[in-house]
């Protein structure tokens, strides 16, 4: 089978829906189809590029369209792959905003109308739409009755032979809208290439990617230091982009003493050696929003 994937950014170790789209074009490769990936909205590529991103000893095409592009030169380059490659199946990795800053692309469901062929579509939704928690802000509620008007205009006009997520949680909210989507867990998006080390001088606790607002961090440490007894002193690593949330925990983890350190955006392999390496990972995402975390899977 011949398989376009198309997601927002495939800068490698800069967007999780491009990391684990790479991977799972890898693992199809290896089965023997083929899996090429076109970014639509690039935020990293300052032109038209077609390249291949080896994951996994395994070379993927990978297709990316600056997000300078306008709409009618995306989608010259889009037709130039589509003839190229005539895929059976055209697979969105949708998430909002991959499509658009403000993550209402209202542009999308009319473009992806006028692809013509005789493949079948698919769309993964890896994010739903703003205003699910009931203290969602006003605000946030009006944003998210936009963006699920535009999921389910890209429904219709694709005419979707399948669709899937990652949780059950999207899954409810997905039905409510009588769209019909299968559970499809993803897979962690860094590859295990590390080889285990010594024992280390610290109990490792690693932090990677995004820190997510209002977790409780400061209860968390506190916690952990009243309550629990090591046979090493602890230590902190945070890896990847953690976001502005990152200077909170460190005021907090520097208030109680505790040592850290900040390794920031880091290499598949270096970042599979630190994982590795710790005794506990920490993740911010909400507890019923795990399973759509490849950083969590990670």
């Amino acid at each position: 089978m011949d398989i376009l994937f198309i997601c927002g950014s495939a800068e490698l170790g800069n967007d999780g829906v491009g990391d684990y789209t790479r991977r799972l074009c890898g693992m199809l490769i290896r089965s023997g189809h083929k899996a090429e990936i076109l970014a639509l909205c690039d935020h990293q590529a300052p032109l038209f590029i077609s390249e291949n991103q080896v994951i996994e000893d395994t070379a993927v095409m990978v297709h990316r369209i600056p997000i300078a592009a306008d709409n009618k030169q995306r989608f010259v380059y889009l037709q130039r792959i589509l003839k190229d490659l005539e895929p059976d199946c055209i697979s969105l990795q949708y998430v909002p905003y991959s499509f658009n800053p403000k993550g209402l692309p209202f542009w999308l469901p009319s473009y992806l109308k006028k692809i013509r062929g005789n493949h079948k579509w698919h769309i993964m939704f890896h994010e739903l739409w703003l205003g699910i928690d009931a203290e969602s802000s006003f605000r946030h509620k009006c944003i998210g009755k936009l963006q699920q008007l535009i999921a389910k205009k890209i429904v219709q006009n694709t005419r979707t032979h399948a669709v899937n997520t990652q949780n059950k949680l999207y899954q409810f909210f997905l039905k409510s809208h009588n769209i019909d989507a299968q559970i499809l867990p993803i897979c962690g998006n860094i590859p295990l290439t590390a080889v285990k080390k010594e024992a280390a001088e610290f109990a490792q606790f690693v932090l990677f990617g995004t820190i997510h607002n209002g977790a409780p961090f400061r209860d968390f440490i506190d916690d952990l230091i009243k309550n629990t007894t090591f046979n090493k002193p602890i230590k902190f690593v945070f890896i990847g982009n953690n976001g502005p949330e990152l200077g909170n925990y460190k005021t907090i983890l520097e208030s109680y003493k505790i040592p850290y350190e900040v390794l920031g955006i880091q290499s598949e392999d270096v970042i599979s050696q630190v994982l590795l390496d710790s005794d506990f990972g920490i993740s911010t995402t909400p507890y019923f929003q795990t399973e759509k975390s490849g950083v969590y899977a990670a």
